[in-house]
């Protein structure tokens, strides 16, 4: 044949002299056809012969599926070393060095065994083998088998057990050397004997069209009591990602769920609590609701005398609510108070459930939170004062993210109580959990769930980027445009409207308790917690000379005088909450003493528009600090006002004069002086709301306009003045001394 047309079969080269291809000597092997050379055979490999197309492995090396021919032959790693355990209740956290010898190869990965032993087995010196594989319950993070890292915890355990744990290292080619057991090492552990052990089975007793009745075996307890079980249970629909778990307690082994969906299949899990805590929750049972066959019947026997009750009922009701509606329309005051003292609004109809009615307070916790795994939760950093809420002293609040099996990782805000609190206080605190739960609104701060399983309970909600409204317009003062600010106090108001409508009166309605978030939202927050845990609180937002904690610069008149909260009330603090909005953060009343501010109101003083404020605000404002709370807007009214000004911008060009309106020697401090007149720098950064730099400037040797004159952006840089805002307020106030005059001489320190 044609020389062009030949090619050396594997295990043969080709041999230049006669144009011939000759087999590979001894030592070395070709894998494919060509015209390639032969090669010398790689670690740990050999040939019997000549013409070899691949070297067999040594014995005991191999080669795993998928290596190449070129390959050299690896062995199983050795044994994983000083495994170290770390046991908490029924929980064991184990962690190993690695094998001495890895076999010659990089896919290195472990495994774990558990097995289950009586107290006569080896594992705790007896002398027989009594072990079992451990119970389908147990679980390992992050996974059993495949285990790339060295560390994995295992939960699910049972409470005073012994445990013989076995970790594995294994390798490409350990399932090669089938007829060897990887190599492992193995520990001996007992678990606390106080936690629970979980409920092996749950039981369906009775099914109706809403209700399941359940039971279940009482575990075996030599060691504690059981106090209490926990059930949960959420519909299982495939379709959802993630469970929104409901829960019930009961102190029989045996509980009773109503409520549920006809025909529709619920999951139900039950674990048990001792006095060491909560143990972990059974294994999932899945039944379905639906009628009995006796129930069934009875329901058809009755249904003719139900329908006929049923006309003459709602017959009944029909008049009854004519009644009540002429009733209601002849009231003068549009609000009505119920027998808890609660103020209804619209048609009187109460949706709001203050958690204090409960005999139990954990119940509404139970009702209206859900309980998050604290495993879901990791806490980043302390957010404390200022950031992400005012919180009161005994309550800390940090970062953190939740990471919820099946949903997105997002950050959250947790707030959490310091040490050594009482149990007054622990249902203080979880009460605004209870609120918050009720409420589902885009401008309400959004309660993602507690923990109450575990030691310290918390409370987590939605993470606010930009913290508090008060704080953050303070540090961008004069950065927002009035159709911006406008658009924060629309939000504000939608969030009200909707607080008002569920009839939940706020009480503390201030700056301070909104929350903005990246996106310039405001969210109203703080319910109820303040007015809980500062009753022994020296801060005078809160201090009234009357007696008791009120925040007095936001509160309506009739709420100081005889503690009279409605949704009209509400309406008054929000008036100081769009003044604060308009004057980028500034105190209410400035400086004044609590005491000066209730006489000034009761004198019909009002705040002075800030600088710069659209008039129509103003007048909403005014509208709002109205002294009879029936001619004060609601919130829908409020609502639908910035929405018309929102809709037409020039309305807020026109804005309002220092000079219009009333005076009051107690307000005379309020608009700060003329450029002109200012005789100092002090003077001159307190006129322009920068007075926070006033010591930067003195520090850095500004002490004269002549000086002052001379500032760079870089100077203001290198003195502390970072906001882009703040140096161009400043800068183009330098240009305004200078037209109005100011010399070095008469302009300094």
């Amino acid at each position: 044949m044609p020389t062009t047309s030949c090619t050396c079969q594997p295990g043969y080269e080709p041999q230049d002299v006669d144009l011939h291809c000759r087999a590979c000597p001894l030592g070395q092997f070709k894998a494919g056809f060509g015209a390639g050379l032969c090669q010398l055979c790689p670690a740990y490999s050999y040939t019997n012969g000549p013409g070899n197309r691949v070297c067999p492995c040594r014995p005991g090396y191999y080669r795993a599926e998928g290596d190449p021919a070129d390959a050299g032959c690896t062995k199983p790693p050795s044994a994983p070393r000083s495994i170290v355990t770390q046991i908490n209740d029924t929980t064991v956290t184990l962690e190993w060095s690695e094998p001495k010898e890895r076999g010659g190869r990089t896919d290195l990965t472990y495994a774990v065994q558990c097995l289950r032993c009586s107290s006569s087995s080896p594992a705790t010196g007896g002398a027989s083998s009594t072990c079992v594989p451990c119970a389908e319950g147990v679980s390992y993070r992050p996974a059993q088998s495949e285990l790339l890292g060295r560390r994995v915890v295992v939960r699910g355990l049972r409470p005073h057990t012994t445990y013989t744990f076995t970790v594995l290292a294994l390798n490409g080619v350990s399932a090669q050397a089938s007829f060897v057991p990887p190599a492992s090492e193995s520990v001996n552990i007992t678990t606390s004997r106080d936690v629970p052990v979980p409920i092996s089975d749950i039981r369906k007793t009775r099914a109706t069209e809403s209700s399941l009745s359940l039971g279940w075996p009482v575990p075996h307890q030599p060691h504690y009591t059981v106090l209490e079980y926990q059930l949960r249970y959420c519909m299982k629909d495939p379709n959802e990602i993630g469970q929104s778990w409901q829960y019930v307690s009961s102190e029989k082994n045996s509980a009773v769920i109503g409520d549920l969906r006809r025909g529709t299949l619920y999951e139900v899990q039950v674990r048990a609590r001792t006095m060491a805590g909560y143990g972990h929750f059974s294994q999932a049972r899945s039944f379905r609701t639906m009628p009995d066959e006796e129930e069934s019947h009875s329901r058809m026997v009755v249904t003719g005398v139900l329908v006929s009750m049923g006309l003459l009922f709602l017959i009944a009701v029909v008049v009854i609510a004519v009644y009540c509606f002429r009733r209601h329309s002849r009231a003068n005051d549009p609000e009505i108070m119920d027998k808890n003292g609660q103020y209804l609004m619209g048609q009187g109809v109460k949706v709001y459930i203050d958690p204090f009615t409960y005999e139990d307070p954990n119940e509404a916790v139970r009702e209206f939170a859900k309980e998050i795994d604290v495993s879901f939760v990791k806490i980043e950093e302390v957010i404390g004062a200022g950031e992400q809420h005012h919180p009161p002293p005994d309550v800390i609040v940090c970062r953190g993210r939740l990471k919820i099996p099946g949903k997105k990782e997002n950050y959250v805000a947790i707030k959490t109580l310091k040490g050594g609190y009482t149990d007054k206080q622990r249902r203080d605190f979880l009460s605004e959990a209870s609120i918050m739960g009720q409420f589902q609104h885009p401008n309400i701060i959004h309660l993602e769930g507690v923990i109450t399983a575990s030691c310290p309970v918390m409370i987590l909600t939605e993470y606010m980027e930009n913290g508090a409204l008060d704080s953050f317009l303070r540090l961008n003062d004069g950065q927002f445009t009035p159709i911006q600010l406008v658009g924060m106090l629309r939000g504000i108001a939608s969030g009200m409207k909707y607080l008002s409508e569920m009839s939940y009166v706020h009480r503390d309605l201030a700056a301070r308790n909104i929350l903005v978030n990246s996106n310039l939202v405001c969210k109203v927050s703080d319910f109820g917690l303040s007015r809980f845990l500062q009753e022994n609180s020296s801060d005078p937002t809160y201090t009234s000379s009357l007696g008791g904690k009120i925040p007095i610069r936001w509160t309506a008149p009739e709420a100081i005088a005889f503690r009279k909260f409605t949704s009209a009330s509400d309406v008054w603090s929000y008036g100081i909450v769009m003044w604060e909005v308009m004057s980028f953060g500034e105190r209410p009343y400035w400086d004044m003493s609590n005491q000066d501010v209730i006489n000034a109101i009761e004198q019909d003083y009002r705040l002075p528009p800030p600088p710069e404020c659209p008039w129509a605000l103003h007048q909403l404002m005014l509208d709002c600090w109205q002294r009879e709370r029936c001619s004060r807007p609601r919130f829908a009214d409020l609502v639908s006002a910035l929405d018309k000004l929102i809709r037409n911008p020039a309305s807020l060009k026109v804005t309002t004069h220092h000079g219009d309106g009333p005076s009051h020697p107690l307000l005379d401090q309020r608009p700060p002086p003329p450029l002109s007149q200012c005789a100092s720098v002090g003077e001159w950064l307190r006129a322009i709301k920068m007075g926070r730099y006033e010591d930067n400037f003195i520090q850095a040797g500004f002490t004269s306009f002549e000086l002052v004159s001379q500032i760079s952006t870089e100077d203001l840089l290198r003195i502390g003045v970072t906001l882009a805002g703040h140096q161009k307020k400043i800068l183009s106030s330098i240009q305004t001394l200078r037209v109005h005059g100011k010399g070095p001489s008469t302009l300094r320190y």
